[in-house]
């Protein structure tokens, strides 16, 4: 068994590693180049306020996930958990039943009870799910995920199967795997119905699970070195294992060797907006139409400030052309017809990652975690996997590298 192993990243995905690791009785020392961990899913300050560099959707089909949250303690308040919710209001509404129904009498009731569907609609999207069904969530080869939706109603293009696709993969639907996208609907809508709920963090992304993951892995005899920059392998000589837990651009500096050419990336947007306390969803998690955002999301229902709104833009578009100010008064003005009579806001702040998640492409080659380097690993989000650029997805790549290493 390693003696010693030490992980560069303390993002989701290194500390996902150096938990199991941790676990089995392995010293690890885990190097973040920030002071704050978690990686491109973490805490920022904003005004005094503890908000989150991007806001993220758990679902509950992130069992890996939501596994290791509970091994380090983060507390079972840390996530608000809600049966499935989609809704742009005064459009579109579809809701699962609160009842411990199985997987397709759940969804069933859930789109024969949609509002905003008529009933050409919905046997058109139950039709849809159970061809899928039949062949096993699996296509014969790669498309993008529009010409996979190409045959459906357009409300259901716009409203139910669009916005699932980018908030999944972060990635245009006209550009998005199809397979990928099937993985996930496979894995949410397809499972039990518990695997569908939305689970919205009621802390910052910071405390839901990498802080807690660092007191796990320090309590076993680990480190987490913090505002400890790496910059090549040679420092790392001494260890047993090397993993690699960094965004994939910095592979080129660390292992010129591993450097990926072929990942492009896509940004997200989180806008934060301060209103007075009286200002309030009707649930924590809205679609908004007919502008830049695409979803707003109530802190002040999450635990967070009362009146504080996030508003998230997934992937690249005519947003990018506008400066933050702009950007900022243009989601205020979005927001208007949702909430009539709304005042200004007394704050807006935008938080811009350029590079938040690789474009998931159809037939996109990703890599493979084990490299031509003896006990050099790879872990991340953009990994070889069946998941797109979720938690979930980088998790499961840092559990995947820890068994390695114990087996090996």
């Amino acid at each position: 068994m390693a003696r010693r192993v030490a992980i560069v990243g303390a993002g989701w995905a290194g500390l996902a590693c150096a938990v199991e690791l941790a676990d089995a009785g392995i010293a690890v020392d885990v190097f973040e180049a920030s002071r704050t961990l978690g990686g491109r899913a973490r805490a920022v300050e904003l005004d005094g306020l503890s908000v989150d560099n991007g806001q993220h959707i758990l679902v509950g089909a992130y069992r890996e996930t939501l596994r290791l949250i509970a091994k380090v303690g983060a507390g079972r308040t840390a996530l608000a958990r809600f049966p499935l919710h989609l809704e742009f209001p005064r459009e579109f509404r579809l809701a699962a039943p609160a009842l411990p129904l199985p997987a397709t009498l759940s969804l069933g009731w859930a789109l024969l009870t949609a509002q905003g569907l008529d009933f050409h609609d919905k046997l058109a999207a139950l039709r849809f799910l159970r061809a899928l069904g039949k062949i096993r969530f699996r296509l014969p080869s790669d498309i993008p995920a529009s010409r996979l939706i190409a045959n459906q109603p357009p409300r259901l293009r716009r409203f139910l199967w669009g916005p699932l696709c980018l908030a999944a993969l972060n990635t245009p639907i006209r550009e998005a795997s199809a397979q990928v996208f099937l993985n996930v609907l496979r894995d949410t809508l397809a499972a039990n119905r518990s695997a569908a709920d939305l689970l919205l963090p009621a802390t910052d992304l910071s405390s839901l699970f990498p802080e807690p993951a660092a007191r796990f892995i320090e309590v076993r005899g680990g480190k987490v070195h913090r505002a400890t920059r790496i910059d090549s392998l040679e420092s790392l000589a001494e260890y047993d294992h090397r993993v690699l837990a960094v965004a994939p651009w910095h592979l080129t500096q660390l292992a010129p060797e591993l450097a990926l050419h072929g990942i492009a990336t896509q940004p997200i947007a989180t806008i934060y907006l301060h209103y007075p306390e009286t200002v309030r969803l009707a649930f924590p998690m809205l679609g908004l139409g007919n502008g830049h955002g695409q979803w707003v999301f109530d802190r002040g229902l999450l635990g967070g400030p009362a009146g504080l709104l996030a508003v998230v833009i997934s992937g690249a578009g005519p947003w990018q052309a506008l400066d933050h100010v702009q950007l900022g008064w243009a989601i205020h003005r979005q927001l208007v017809p949702l909430l009539p009579g709304i005042v200004m806001p007394k704050k807006i702040r935008v938080i811009e990652e350029k590079r938040a998640t690789f474009a998931c492409t159809p037939n996109l080659v990703r890599p493979s975690a084990a490299t031509n380097s003896p006990n050099l690993w790879l872990a991340g989000d953009y990994v070889a996997g069946d998941y797109p650029a979720t938690l979930e997805g980088a998790v499961r790549s840092g559990i995947a590298v820890a068994g390695s290493i114990l087996s090996s």
